[in-house]
């Protein structure tokens, strides 16, 4: 069987995978579903700092790491310690537990660990898409474990959902 019938189908497709690779004003775009303006070529996340009324002393930076490897793994923008053209800064504002399950007894099934943070976002290359604004994330754990014994694991799993959303808002245009 001869595929003479696709060489026409395919001559048609090469104008329209033309036009998509070259648009100059369409992005860059990635498997993560970033899209980042083509002049756009470095990012730096200053120190976030810890102002919630209770300090865990290894959160802040573990969740600047967290940011960094987001930005690193997710994009092809290179890090610079100042002056990116992508430039996020902020504050933990929040770490608290609260039960949120009860069982029989009147005592919690399960407690959940939240951590809130304000992010303040600047494109120094497009104003327009700078912003600033709150982000939370929680993690539920069973009130039989000590937060002490699962609070590592549970930061680490709050910084990556913390990290995604605030991804998601500076360089994925849903």
């Amino acid at each position: 069987m001869s595929a003479a019938w696709l060489v026409p189908g395919i001559k048609r497709l090469f104008p329209v995978a033309f036009l998509l690779l070259t648009c100059p004003g369409c992005g860059v775009y990635s498997f993560t579903g970033a899209s980042i303006d083509p002049g756009v070529k470095t990012f730096t996340v200053n120190f976030i700092t810890n102002q919630a009324p209770v300090v865990v002393p290894t959160l802040s930076q573990k969740f600047t790491e967290a940011l960094k490897e987001k930005f690193l793994t997710g994009t092809s923008l290179n890090r610079v310690d100042r002056g990116g053209d992508l430039e996020f800064s902020g504050a933990i504002t929040g770490y608290s537990v609260v039960p949120i399950s009860a069982q029989q007894g009147e005592t919690a099934a399960l407690n959940r660990l939240t951590i809130s943070v304000n992010i303040d976002f600047v494109n120094h290359k497009n104003d327009q898409q700078s912003w600033s604004a709150p982000f939370s994330a929680y993690a539920d754990y069973s009130s039989s474990k000590d937060l002490s014994s699962v609070q590592d694991q549970l930061i680490d799993q709050i910084n990556q959902q913390l990290a995604d959303d605030i991804f998601n808002k500076a360089v994925v245009n849903w």
